[in-house]
Order: structure tokens, then sequence, then C-alpha cells
């Protein structure tokens, strides 16, 4: 079965990962005695660092006395993407598949369970790679190289069928797996579009008919949790081939056998909306309510609600509501910030420093992951990172580091990196939420009205008038377009 994320972050290789590694020498390097296998793996340390595309999939495929270490098996299927399709792989484990199948077609009852045992170890890897990366078998052509490999395996074991069973079984899980993935594509959240009624931006409606957060939800800790339901909702349904499309749509320009242009990531996509929405929304909340005393409050209550969302360990709507708090609109409302007890805001915010690389918020999330490793409870295994720099880590670790060494090999260093990050998000995503949803709070959460960036400085002008000549300015051009607006 697939090794958890957990128990792969911890046998994934602790050497340095980028000391010295671009135009290195190999000498020095050991080789493990894989006999009569692939010969031009570099590695260092015992894990492999290079090699040709060609090695790396032999390294792949199981043989009689070898099994791949499973967090090879992940990392190599994770990367692989950047450089062949999915069915051109499979096709390529084929024939490697077929070449060692003969060479123990011997007939003799010795050689026969030599077959079995192979066989066997071969429906294992078809096992972690359908149930790791479903979508990789989403084309016809994949379907049909894994029914080919399935057949030639079955063959091996034709008295009992056992082999047969699980390989039935195994397709089952796919098809379903991939059902999944696909309903959740099509009933995935629709955007939501900013508001632009001029009625509603404009304040026309008396300030006792206005439903606002603090009617649906006065207690920080009670929103804090249930924005982490809705975190870890999102996050479970983001996958690794999602993530990695962050690199080979990146070099599809380059290399025509990426899958970037392939697949779309609605998943990323709806994430990111969310953090977007979670700004937008705490920004409508604090800029559309008309006495500065009631301001005041939604602007101290979103400040505890991102502390709780801090201690809880969901990093990323504790960064959506301080980014919405610091919005234009909201940040030049200096009387209703005059009344503001700023000291935990201020606390935030240095956590949230984007100095020398967010290393106050790195420090943070360390000592987060470190928790999560050692909790016995769920509400304690709890880390949610801040995913723009999750997803902008990625991107830098691609960037900064050729897919290829100078020598032609395959920099699989680099990869391991990659794979390392992915792993310990597969592992904060696979956290139950602890907490009860309430869909009261969540439906205002999701639905509630959000203002444009427009509508948020109207607003914000009607609760503290320009205060200069260039806020006069573009308070009369943003009244005067949305008057005339249809």
């Amino acid at each position: 079965m697939y090794t958890s994320p957990r128990k792969m972050r911890e046998t994934m290789p602790q050497t340095p990962i980028f000391s010295s590694m671009l135009g290195s020498s190999c000498s020095g390097q050991v080789q493990p005695d894989m006999g009569e296998r692939c010969v031009d793996p570099v590695y260092q340390d015992g894990n492999l660092v290079s090699g040709s595309l060609e090695a790396l999939i032999e390294h792949l495929v199981p043989t009689m006395d070898y099994y791949p270490d499973r967090t090879y098996i992940f990392t190599f299927l994770l990367s692989s993407r950047v450089f062949i399709h999915p069915h051109e792989l499979l096709a390529k484990v084929g024939q490697i598949c077929i070449k060692q199948k003969q060479q123990l077609e011997t007939g003799t009852e010795a050689e026969k369970a030599k077959l079995k045992s192979f066989a066997a170890k071969i429906i294992q890897l078809l096992k972690e790679w359908t149930e790791t990366f479903p979508y990789d078998f989403q084309d016809e052509k994949s379907m049909k190289e894994l029914k080919e490999i399935a057949h030639r395996i079955t063959q091996c074991d034709e008295e009992n069928g056992t082999m047969k069973k699980i390989i039935s079984q195994m397709t089952q899980n796919l098809l379903m797996a991939l059902s999944t993935r696909s309903q959740y594509q099509e009933i995935r959240e629709k955007f939501r579009q900013p508001v632009t009624d001029k009625g509603t931006i404009l304040k026309t409606k008396p300030q006792s008919t206005q439903k606002d957060i603090l009617s649906v939800c006065c207690d920080p800790l009670i929103l804090a949790q249930q924005l982490t339901y809705i975190e870890l909702e999102r996050v479970s349904n983001i996958y690794p081939e999602d993530l990695m499309q962050i690199v080979s749509h990146m070099d599809s320009l380059d290399n025509h056998k990426c899958r970037g242009d392939v697949t779309k990531t609605y998943n990323l996509e709806a994430y990111d909306n969310w953090f977007n929405c979670l700004s937008m929304l705490v920004a409508t909340e604090i800029c559309r309510v008309v006495k500065k005393k009631q301001r005041t409050r939604i602007v101290e209550f979103f400040i505890d609600v991102a502390r709780e969302c801090f201690n809880i360990g969901n990093f990323n709507s504790m960064m959506a509501i301080i980014s919405g708090m610091n919005l234009s609109p909201v940040a030049r409302l200096k009387k209703t910030w005059s009344k503001v007890k700023t000291a935990k805001f201020d606390v935030l915010e240095h956590h949230m420093d984007p100095s020398s690389n967010f290393c106050n918020y790195r420090t943070a999330l360390q000592g987060a992951a470190q928790r999560s490793q050692t909790a016995n409870s769920n509400r304690e295994k709890i880390v949610i990172p801040v995913f723009n720099l999750f997803i902008k880590d990625i991107y830098f670790l691609h960037k900064i580091h050729t897919n290829r060494l100078p020598n032609g090999q395959i920099n699989f260093k680099k990869f391991w990196e990659i794979s390392r990050q992915i792993n310990d998000f597969l592992t904060w995503k696979q956290v139950e939420c602890p907490f009860e949803k309430d869909k009261k709070i969540q439906s205002y959460l999701l639905t509630a009205p959000i203002y444009s960036e427009e509508a948020l400085f109207i607003a914000s002008f009607e609760s503290e008038g320009p205060e200069n000549h260039m806020e006069k300015d573009s308070w009369k051009s943003l009244r005067t377009t949305l008057l005339n607006r249809a």
C-alpha cells in the first residue's frame, strides 16, 4: 500500500539538497550494487541525485530481487510528468516488464515461482501509481497501456487467478477515484462576483437592516474554527500532480512532452479565489458600516479572529484577514483605526512581516509543523500554510535549479526537494477537521456580498470623507462612474 506522507517525509533523503549541486563532480560518489541494472545514475550518501530518464525509469521498475524505495516511487512519478507523458512512461515500464518476464519464462518450477514473485511486485507498483496519481490515467492511452501491462502480468498466475482479482479491484478503485475528482471539478465553487449595485454600495439602507458578520457570529474562536473547516475542505481537493503543474506548465513552451497544457488546475484556482474572497469580505464588512463605533468593533473582532487562526495553525486565513485589513480602502480609515487597540494587530503583522523572505512566518510554520508531528489530537495537528507562499517556494525551487545538469542527466536532487515540500503539504491536508460544521456561519462566509476594489473605495469615502485633493478627485470620479452605471 502507499506509504503515508508523514512516514515518507521521515524517510526522505536528509542530505543538504543543493550544496554544490550544479556542475559538481561525480567523483567520490558511490553507487550501490545493482547487478546488471542501469549504471548511469549518480548517488550521493546513498541517495540517487541524477541520471538519464531511461536509467531513472529502469530504477523505478522492480526485478526479482529488487523493489524501489517508496519515496523514490513517489518522487519519480511526481516529477516524471515534466519530461514524459504518463502513457509514454507506462509504455516504457511495460517494455521493461516484458524483457524481464521473458528472462524468467524457462518453464522450471523454480523459475515459475520467481515469475509470480516478479509479477506481484509489478502489481504493487501499479497499485501505488494508481492510488497516488489516479489522474495520470484519465486519458484512453494511459488506460490502454495499464490494461496491456495487467494482461501480461495475469498470465503469470492463470492457475488460481489471484492476480487477476487484485488487478480488477485496482481498476475499480481507479475508476472510482477518477469519477470522484471529475464530480468535484464539475461542482466546483463558482467564483464570487463583486457587488456593483449602487444602492447597496452607497449605503442608502438604514443601518438596522444591514446584516454583518457580528450578527452571524460574535465569537472570534468559533469563526476561526469555521474558517479552518473551510480551509481543510478546500485543501483536501488539492493533489500532488496539481502542485507539480507549477513546474510542468512553466516548461510547456520548451518541452512538448509536458502536461501543463492538458489539465487545468481548477482546484488551485478555487483555493486561491477563496483567499481573495476572504480578504475582500473582511474589507467589505469594515468599509460598509456607517457608524465609526461599529466599524471599530468589527476591526477588533477580525484582529481577534486572525489571532485565533494563528493559534490553531491556520496561517492562510490569518494572512487573508490581515491582507483585507491592509487594503487601502480600510487602511485609510484613520479615525476608525485611532479607536482600535492595535497592539494585537501589530503582533500579527510581525508574524507576517515579509522581510527576510517572511522569516518570522516561516519560524512560526516550522513550530506548528513540529507540534503536528508529535500531536495526539487532530486539533494540534492542524497546519495550513499560506498557500501563495507555498506555491512561490516551489516556483523558485524550479526557477533557480535546472531540470538537467551540464552532462545532460536529470537533476534529481532538485525533485527530491520539491517532493519533500509537497509531502509536507500532503501530510497537513490529511488532518481530519476536529470542529463541527456550522452551516449558518459558513453560508455567510461563502455567500455574503463582497465589494470590488472600486466599491470599497466608495464605501470607505462615505465612511470617512476624502482628506486631500487627490482623494477628493478620486471620490468624485468614482461616485460619478457609479451613479451613471446602468
